[in-house]
């Protein structure tokens, strides 16, 4: 049996990446969720995200990886805007590009 290595999910995008990794993901994954937040028009940019807490587990300062995990999900997909014609969500810039075509039924 193969284990695949641990991953955590980033609260921003909703992506997978190493437990190495994350911690430079995360600042660069900000920094570009603030460059296409403020080029959207005004009515559909959104607050900041927050990253979740988690409190650990354990007296030596484990965290739950599940638990982290499951926070960070719920974040990312809190992103997500709903279309006010048929109620599917999208990253508010793709929302832009899918209501162009989006039609009432």
């Amino acid at each position: 049996v193969v284990r695949r290595p641990p991953t955590v999910i980033c609260y921003i995008c909703g992506r997978e990446y190493g437990t190495t990794s994350i911690s430079i993901h995360e600042p660069q994954c900000l920094k570009k969720w603030h460059q296409e937040n403020d080029m959207l028009p005004k009515r559909l940019r959104r607050p900041e995200p927050k990253k979740p807490e988690v409190n650990p587990i354990q007296a030596k300062g484990f965290y739950d990886l599940d638990a982290l995990n499951e926070a960070a999900w719920i974040s990312a997909q809190n992103q997500l805007v709903p279309c006010d014609i048929c109620g599917r969500t999208f990253l508010p810039d793709r929302l832009i590009v899918h209501q162009k075509s989006c039609k009432p039924k």
